[in-house]
């Protein structure tokens, strides 16, 4: 039955792409519209330097200033949000005094940075400053690259508990089995909440180790110590993971609220071949081989969205991507489901997976997210290098095309639903040759929350306003501390009358009632904002947040199909682009990416 539902889906998916090429030579319409509640993020890995900073000897001027340059144009790309990783291998990106400085941040391990800054608040102030959320991006389990621990900085947690480590394919990993490593990773990460303005922690698929031959995990003395219920071997790691993120996730909430806990796991949970609510693919499996039972987080209630990595086509025969989007869609029961896109792959020579090559399979991967409107929040890129590279011109085609118009992230009624108050008055100044918006801050709403940043909206004479329309927000405007709330509108022209609404906006992106201002196109004219409309935006549609429960070892019950309206494609540019071949690299290397 489902081999059926999965092959309509999928020829359903073929017809939308075989559309593309049309639809980009008729003008866009509102159907066309990109939606305004998406996330649309990027993957900064600092692990061997892959993304930033993109080499271990830059100062710290060389280091800021190239953030600076990777974030602007991730803006000028219509991304709202980065996952920027902060703890690669039992180090740190931030001051610390659990855990070393990185070499990939000063070329040594320990090594602070010279002259001394820390440099998270400049990270995530950057990003606010821009319209970002900024996830703090964790490995919880890996400890380092190699077992030279010589090596290893004075404070390196294996200098003083090497019990907690075990070694695997030539590198150490936290035991996982080990109460004591779940406290310890706990503590590390409370320590990034509790001192760092975050917006989430994030975890990658990396829980125990990807299976290599001739190795073997050697957790015999934690399993035969740490199993009070009997469990099956691999029961049992499942279990020691589900601890680790049900504790985590109440220690999260616990500290701040608005923290966001979300996990990116391996795109594929279980095969259906294996097991009757799998998706229908022929893939290795999360569930089996990393011992991440990423439904058993999301139906517990333990993480607040699934970042699946989908990084296949929509033609790989093993784990075809509309397939895949399909299943997550029906199981992220209730939470956010973003989705993870191989933008990397188009920069591989790679015989695997050859539809890599054609310009034409991000855009739709894209078009095919937002036929669920309801279960699909967005996508997220790895990396950020691969869209600055813009192969096959793929990312021309966010900037001009999927991702023209801002997005707000998607709201989180279980963490917050309540909106702030609206700005308070709101005054348009008419100084030719522009219209100067000014405003002052609501108190506090009923939760506590005063608005994080501002939407502001226009609208041409004769036009119907209303703040759920992407195409007619102007920009959105983060405060400074101290600084004055305005916004300069240099694109009004002289003599027109114009329509503004503004919109406050929290920090877990709940929108209050728009306060609206009219302009005659009248020079030197001073106009004070009419009283707040009625008619809230909408927040995005979400279901209700499931409920927490101890960790289980369970098998969830299937879902029924997701629904969603017909799709509508949008334009596409046919390019050809020379791709140099790579060194060739391992299997899973080839297939999944390193980081």
């Amino acid at each position: 039955m489902f081999r059926l539902f999965a092959a309509g889906r999928l020829a359903l998916f073929l017809l939308l792409t075989s559309g593309l090429l049309a639809a980009s030579c008729r003008p866009a319409t509102a159907a066309d519209t990109p939606p305004k509640r998406e996330l649309r993020g990027v993957w900064i890995a600092t692990v061997e330097n892959i993304d930033w900073p993109s080499a271990r000897t830059l100062s710290p001027e060389q280091q800021r200033r190239e953030y600076i340059r990777l974030l602007d144009a991730q803006q000028r790309n219509g991304i709202n949000a980065v996952f920027v990783q902060v703890r690669p291998a039992s180090d740190a990106f931030y001051q610390s005094s659990l855990e070393p400085w990185s070499k990939w941040l000063t070329g040594t391990q320990g090594k602070a940075p010279n002259p001394a800054y820390d440099p998270l608040p400049f990270l995530i102030e950057e990003a606010h400053a821009r319209g970002m959320e900024f996830h703090a991006w964790f490995n919880p389990y890996r400890a380092t690259m190699d077992t030279v621990t010589r090596r290893l900085a004075a404070n390196h947690p294996y200098r003083q508990h090497p019990e907690w480590f075990i070694r695997f394919s030539g590198k150490l990993l936290y035991n996982p089995g080990l109460p004591e490593v779940r406290q310890y990773i706990n503590r590390v990460i409370l320590d990034v909440v509790s001192r760092y303005d975050i917006d989430g922690v994030h975890f990658d698929d990396y829980f125990y180790p990807y299976p290599e031959a001739n190795q073997t995990i050697h957790d015999e003395d934690a399993f035969a110590r740490f199993n009070p219920d009997n469990l099956k071997l691999a029961d049992w790691r499942r279990q020691n993971v589900n601890l680790l993120i049900r504790d985590l996730h109440g220690s999260i909430q616990g500290t701040k609220r608005w923290v966001k806990f979300g996990i990116s796991p391996f795109g594929v949970w279980r095969n259906q071949a294996t097991d009757p609510n799998g998706s229908a693919t022929k893939a290795f499996q999360g569930y089996d081989g990393l011992y991440a039972d990423a439904l058993e987080w999301v139906r517990q209630g333990w993480v607040d969205y699934l970042l699946p990595q989908l990084y296949w086509s929509s033609n790989f025969k093993v784990a075809q991507y509309p397939v895949l989007v399909e299943w997550w869609a029906r199981n992220a029961n209730g939470r956010h489901l973003y989705i993870g896109h191989g933008a990397y792959r188009m920069l591989e020579s790679t015989k695997a997976d050859t539809t890599w090559r054609n310009p034409r399979e991000l855009p739709r991967q894209i078009r095919f997210n937002r036929t669920f409107p309801a279960e699909v929040g967005g996508s997220v890129f790895f990396s950020a290098k691969s869209l600055l590279a813009n192969a096959l011109h793929t990312t021309d085609s966010l900037r001009q095309n999927l991702f023209r118009y801002p997005a707000l992230v998607p709201t989180m009624p279980w963490l917050d639903a309540v909106p702030p108050r609206p700005a308070q008055g709101l005054t348009l100044t008419a100084a030719l040759p522009s219209n100067i918006l000014t405003w002052q801050p609501a108190p506090a709403a009923a939760d506590g929350d005063l608005a994080a940043y501002y939407v502001i909206y226009r609208f041409e004479d004769g036009e119907t306003p209303t703040p759920n329309d992407p195409r007619r927000i102007l920009t959105v405007v983060r405060p400074r501390t101290g600084g004055l709330l305005a916004y300069t509108d240099t694109a009004a022209r002289i003599g027109h009358a114009y329509a503004y609404y503004l919109t406050a906006v929290d920090r877990l992106h709940n929108e209050s009632r728009p306060v609206s201002v009219r302009s005659t196109g009248r020079p030197g004219e001073i106009i004070l904002a009419q009283a707040p409309t009625e008619t809230p935006a909408p927040p995005a549609p979400v279901a209700t947040a499931p409920t927490p429960a101890a960790p289980a070892v369970v098998v969830p019950t299937p879902r029924p199909a997701a629904s969603r309206p017909a799709a509508s494609a949008g334009p596409v540019t046919k390019v050809k682009t020379k791709v140099k071949p790579k060194k060739k690299r391992g299997f899973f290397s080839r297939i999944f990416g390193g980081r």
